[in-house]
């Protein structure tokens, strides 16, 4: 697959608003293997080959197992998360395919028991933010380098 449009040259001024954005999110106070943690589940739900292979490669930089990063796709049937990430990985899914989950309230109960509204608000920026990042690389066709 060709790449269709390097989004990074074609519009200068949107690629400085999104790394903006990006460098805000990674400086809200969240944990940092968890942003990875929701980084890789919204890529994976996207079908965002190049956000992918980035997220697992930074989050093994991070100090991230391969255990868990083979498991992110079946967090639900592992044992490997933490109830708090488990919150986090939840909520991920359902704000990545809210046209078709609506939020549902249990699902934002789930997410309040874990998180203060501080950070259930950063965190959805997050994951508004990697959606964002998925819609240009799989739109656009950005794919991982060898």
């Amino acid at each position: 697959m060709e790449q269709r449009v390097n989004f990074y040259t074609a519009s200068k001024e949107a690629m400085e608003a999104m790394l903006s954005l990006e460098k805000a999110v990674s400086q809200l106070g969240l944990e940092p293997q968890l942003l990875e943690l929701v980084k890789l589940r919204a890529s994976q739900i996207n079908g965002c080959a190049f956000c992918v292979d980035l997220h697992t490669r930074e989050a093994r930089q991070g100090g991230e197992s391969e255990r868990r990063l083979y498991a992110v796709s079946v967090w639900r049937e592992t044992p490997f998360f933490t109830e708090r990430e488990r919150a986090a990985l939840n909520w991920t899914e359902v704000i990545t395919l809210v046209a078709e989950t609506r939020a549902p309230d249990a699902d934002y109960e789930l997410l309040a028991a874990h998180f203060n509204k501080k950070e259930m608000t950063d965190l959805t920026m997050a994951i508004v933010t990697i959606n964002a990042w998925n819609r240009l690389a799989v739109g656009f066709r950005k794919m991982p380098t060898l």
